[in-house]
């Protein structure tokens, strides 16, 4: 038996009031910051998320005092040019319907030997992927260690260079893709769900780093080639560094196509099993846009005339669009193509096979609007920017008008412009956010528990 006293309760008492208190605290201060003025992180301050999930277009007078609100309509099912069914008006359903809730039955798909045959390919050729990028990486990454290695390849930041994040993806595929894969071959609707997940988490932004540094690695492999090819000879690697660092840019572009296959066979076959239907349209749906932003990365290292304006400081790449500008400034008129980064928006002029850097924008000082005296379907085309002025009372000023050629641009534009405001309205939230570490907490407590029991 043991007695319990008031020398004992207190401390525990006060440990679990803290703790309370701590998340009292947290959530207050969360709900302040959102109730905080949405124009700070607001970076396209006239469309808000209710307009971006609504029915219907949403349609604004404009007035002699406000500019026209910006409208964006829902995303219209796309047909494949490829004779594919429509995939996206699947990844769109609300996933929590009753058909998506209970199981399917899964043996109806495995029947078809063609779709068993997609499966196992998807499946194999990982397999066979990971083995290539780590004999890759046995081959050439150690690059550092050979006696004859020329002046040109010396040293860390060159070998970085040249195989640049490769090691990042093998990772990848090593640790999560292959082994999602494994463990999920015979109920497809996990297997497309964790793989699905894997790019909302934006997991899969290695490949556009690893783009991004394609043109300098090239560019290191043709000064070094005649040193590389005696390196392969002497390996007995028979198809070579160029062969090996193409890999990845073609897995990743394997993918959608051996998805449209399995759709294209599970709408043949008449196969009734909805939430795998529903899955695999929504990987694919983001395979493609995730194969759309690296594709447009590959551009980044063209932009010329960057001066003092580092790049690789802005966060993520998010999307690239071409429109005719006007900078209103200099009334400049010329074909732009427009960069989208966490931090903010870059701005360069198309001069045939090169991109010349002319402004870029922090999402904190920009607004976009659409312009007041257009009220035909062509508004839809146009997104004028404008710059906050730091002083409140000078309001703001026009710097830039894009026209794209099809309203849909714009749409697609603002949608990945929306996704950044909630990234950092999250970032900004998480600033106002007070935090105690829990083992800190309990910490505190057991020794506060121990001095009045032993002292």
């Amino acid at each position: 038996m043991f007695a319990i006293n008031w020398f004992d309760v207190i401390p525990v008492a006060i440990t679990f009031l803290v703790i309370a208190f701590v998340q009292v605290l947290n959530v207050y201060l969360h709900i302040l910051s959102d109730n905080a003025d949405p124009k700070k992180t607001d970076i396209v301050g006239s469309v808000t998320e209710a307009e971006l999930l609504s029915s219907e277009p949403i349609v604004t007078t404009p007035t002699n005092t406000s500019p026209k609100r910006l409208s964006i309509s829902p995303r219209a099912s796309l047909n494949a040019s490829n004779g594919i069914p429509d995939c996206d008006s699947h990844e769109d359903e609300d996933t929590l319907s009753l058909e998506n809730l209970f199981p399917c039955d899964q043996s109806e798909i495995y029947a078809s030997k063609k779709i068993s045959f997609i499966i196992d390919e998807l499946i194999q050729t990982e397999v066979n992927y990971v083995n290539n990028l780590r004999k890759g990486l046995l081959n050439y990454g150690k690059l550092q260690d050979s006696e004859n290695l020329p002046d040109g390849l010396r040293g860390e930041e060159r070998q970085k260079v040249l195989l640049g994040n490769i090691s990042e993806i093998l990772e990848l595929h090593e640790t999560e893709i292959l082994p999602l894969m494994l463990r999920n071959q015979r109920d497809l609707k996990s297997l497309f769900d964790e793989f699905a997940l894997l790019f909302e988490k934006n997991n899969l932004y290695c490949y556009v780093s690893f783009t991004m540094g394609k043109k300098s690695s090239m560019q290191l492999r043709q000064e070094n080639r005649e040193w590389l090819q005696n390196y392969q000879t002497s390996i007995k690697d028979k198809l070579g560094i160029d062969s090996f660092l193409m890999q990845p840019i073609q897995r990743l572009t394997r993918y959608p196509l051996l998805l449209q296959q399995f759709i294209s066979e599970f709408y043949k076959n008449g196969i009734s099993c909805k939430p795998v239907l529903s899955a695999v349209c929504k990987l694919e749906t983001r395979m493609r846009r995730q194969l759309d932003v690296v594709n447009q990365s590959e551009e980044i290292p063209n932009i010329d005339e960057l001066n003092e304006f580092d790049l690789k400081l802005q966060g993520n790449f998010r999307r690239s669009t071409e429109f005719d500008a006007q900078h209103f400034p200099t009334k400049k008129k010329y074909r732009a193509k427009v960069f989208l980064f966490d931090r903010c928006l870059v701005c360069t002029e198309v001069r045939k096979r090169r991109l010349a850097y002319r402004q870029h924008y922090n999402w904190e000082h920009v607004e976009l609007q659409r312009p007041l005296e257009l009220t035909t379907s062509n508004a839809n085309k146009i997104v004028n920017l404008l710059v906050k002025h730091p002083d409140k009372d000078k309001g703001k000023r026009e710097e830039f008008s894009f026209v794209a050629a099809e309203a849909s641009v714009v749409k697609q534009w603002l949608l990945a412009t929306h996704k950044i405001i909630e990234i950092a309205r999250h970032e900004q939230s998480q600033l106002n956010t007070f935090s105690l570490p829990m083992d800190l907490v309990l910490g505190v407590g057991l020794a506060i528990w121990l001095i009045w029991q032993y002292l």
